[in-house]
């Protein structure tokens, strides 16, 4: 059997909590599907600090659960499922999950997020957001005075390498290539800036650290040197990765009208898909900002644009 919802939120995270909130509290029933990642990519952040109202900074998953709870508190439901297929084709819409069940609804906003992509080795996973990274622009401020790395070789990469030497006091650049993807400004100004140097024609062998008292730190890195074979050993106390993101809308391929790269285009200014009544908010849709507190605002507005859309369209 099918359950019906008046709005359904397909993704968790800033965008789709915020989103959710704002549906309930405009007396809209309402629902969301956490997907694979409960809470989106800050229950894997450890300190956020530049949220506002948290002065002394939070955890990102009890961040997270106090958006849930909130949410919750003005009645919106939350389902621990995944939306594995979609048909968006007539009204209701419709909706599949990874537990076999079948939802239909009469508005659906998309915050399904985006992943980093990530070198996926075991010592990555060891010590990820215990000295690495994947946003400069969230951790950069930890590590003040200190000396980091970062990996890749296309503009977000030498980005975030000059946004680093706002705090670090150097910033080096690992690269698998000698050439680089990104564009001639972007090389010049990190080539320019007297903070960054470069690590080319290498890759990161195994993350390299140490746990006190049950706290795990990075401490060094074993880079690879891809021509010679050779390796060598890297002090370091941070690492970002900078190789990419990658947005979370495979099941709405052919369906809703994306960019090159999988984001999701929404017109102008507002939240509103290629499909009237679906609405898409946060990182699925925005690969310039990705901050918390910018997909929390997408995800407002994306709960505005489906209230006053299913007001004129009962």
């Amino acid at each position: 059997m099918s359950k019906h919802h008046e709005l359904i939120v397909i993704g968790s995270g800033p965008a789709g909590f915020t989103a959710a909130l704002y549906g309930s509290r405009a007396n809209l029933e309402t629902v969301v599907f956490e997907g694979q990642q409960p809470g989106g990519q800050l229950t894997i952040t450890t300190e956020v600090e530049n949220f506002p109202g948290f002065e002394n900074g939070v955890q990102g998953p009890e961040m997270m659960d106090i958006f849930r709870k909130q949410a919750q508190r003005f009645g919106t439901k939350t389902f621990y499922e995944t939306i594995t297929k979609v048909d968006f084709s007539q009204r209701p819409f419709q909706m599949w999950s990874d537990t076999d069940k079948h939802y239909t609804a009469d508005a659906v906003i998309i915050s399904t997020g985006a992943t980093a992509r990530l070198l996926n080795t075991e010592s990555e996973k060891k010590y990820w957001g215990f000295g690495i990274s994947a946003c400069a622009t969230c951790d950069g401020f930890f590590y003040k005075n200190q000396k980091v790395f970062v990996v890749g070789g296309g503009d977000s990469a030498l980005e975030e390498a000059n946004y680093l030497t706002h705090f670090a006091s150097s910033v080096s650049v690992i690269h698998r290539r000698q050439e680089f993807r990104a564009s001639k400004i972007m090389i010049d100004r990190a080539k320019k800036n007297p903070k960054v140097d470069f690590v080319l024609d290498s890759v990161i062998e195994e993350f390299l650290g140490e746990e006190q008292n049950g706290i795990k730190r990075l401490t060094g890195l074993s880079i690879k040197n891809v021509k010679t074979g050779e390796f060598t050993r890297h002090d370091t106390d941070g690492t970002f990765i900078a190789i990419g993101h990658v947005p979370n809308s495979q099941v709405f391929e052919g369906i809703l009208d994306m960019d090159d790269e999988g984001y999701l285009i929404t017109k102008g200014k507002s939240t509103y898909t290629n499909i009237p009544g679906v609405f898409a908010c946060g990182d699925v849709q925005d690969h310039v900002y990705r901050q918390a507190v910018t997909a929390a605002g997408s995800g407002c507005a994306a709960a505005i644009d489906a209230e006053r859309w299913l007001a004129d369209n009962k």
